[in-house]
């Protein structure tokens, strides 16, 4: 939970970004970590659940609603949305700790080092921290200054780039990535289609060291090498998802480039091809609109 708003004019006026689709379970928690922010855009991908609902109930969210094109690119076009110098991107599973939330307005309020930061993140299985596995290093960048940062083009698993180094902040959010299988499981399908598609707009092949060796490799990397059995129970059974996600990925390519093959075309998720939202000069211009208002 917030610890309570700062004053705007104790530091740059910050907007944080919220991307949902589905996340009536989550979204409310969000919302209420980010309140000390000056405002707060959620972009829904028309969720037939009660998100936008509960989006609309505070007072600081603008609400808005856009078809979904991948990761990227909804986050690409929520951050053209927003009206403040400092973006805060989250994903409506991610929480906001009173910790990191002083340590972000102490850091805008003395004067910025950098123009991008990086926050860690402490990952939970069913409300069990995940340890090991590699994850203990996750580290993503979600603070930039406006024209400063931007996401690729790019279906699935996009890290934004920034214009100059990323400083990494010393308090972790939240990640509360798998609750339970049912809300996790159709994530996982989402992301093998996406991956997939990605694959084949980029002509890659996929066979038996795809379909075998990259699944084996991934749970063996994880769960010996980087620790995963240290965590126990969940720590096999995480490990055994994460490699389940990447067969699949390259079991729907296989597929696609089979049935290609005998003249069956796969039917690819929408792709963005809106060339603004990609383009770098329209963070910069965002940046001066966001200025005047």
């Amino acid at each position: 939970m917030a610890t309570g708003e700062a004053h705007p004019q104790d530091r740059p006026r910050v907007s944080a970004v919220v991307t949902t689709f589905n996340e009536e379970r989550n979204l409310g928690d969000c919302i209420e970590s980010l309140l000390w922010c000056d405002e707060i855009v959620v972009v829904d991908s028309f969720s037939t659940d009660r998100t936008p609902e509960i989006a609309r109930s505070f007072a600081k969210v603008r609400c808005l609603q856009r078809p979904y094109k991948g990761s990227a690119s909804q986050k690409n076009w929520a951050m053209d949305q927003t009206r403040f110098e400092w973006l805060l991107i989250f994903d409506a599973d991610e929480r906001c700790t009173p910790e990191l939330q002083a340590e972000i307005a102490a850091l805008l309020a003395s004067g910025p080092r950098a123009d991008a930061y990086t926050i860690k993140r402490r990952v939970y299985f069913m409300d069990r921290e995940i340890r090991y596995s590699g994850w203990q290093h996750d580290r993503v960048v979600r603070l930039v200054k406006r024209g400063a940062g931007r996401y690729p083009n790019k279906r699935v698993h996009a890290d934004m780039q920034t214009r100059g180094p990323a400083l990494v902040l010393k308090n972790p959010m939240l990640h509360y990535m798998i609750e339970s299988f049912d809300q996790y499981l159709p994530r996982i399908v989402k992301y093998g289609f996406w991956g997939a598609a990605q694959g084949w707009t980029t002509s890659r092949g996929s066979g038996f060291a795809e379909v075998f060796g990259r699944p084996l490799w991934r749970f063996v990397r994880m769960y010996l090498l980087q620790g995963g059995f240290l965590d126990g129970m969940p720590g096999l059974v995480f490990c055994m998802l994460q490699a389940f996600g990447t067969y699949l990925k390259w079991a729907i390519l296989w597929e696609w480039r089979a049935n290609a093959a005998r003249g069956h075309m796969p039917k690819l998720p929408e792709f963005d091809e809106d060339e603004s939202i990609w383009a770098w000069e329209d963070a910069a211009a965002t940046q001066d609109a966001g200025n005047e208002r």
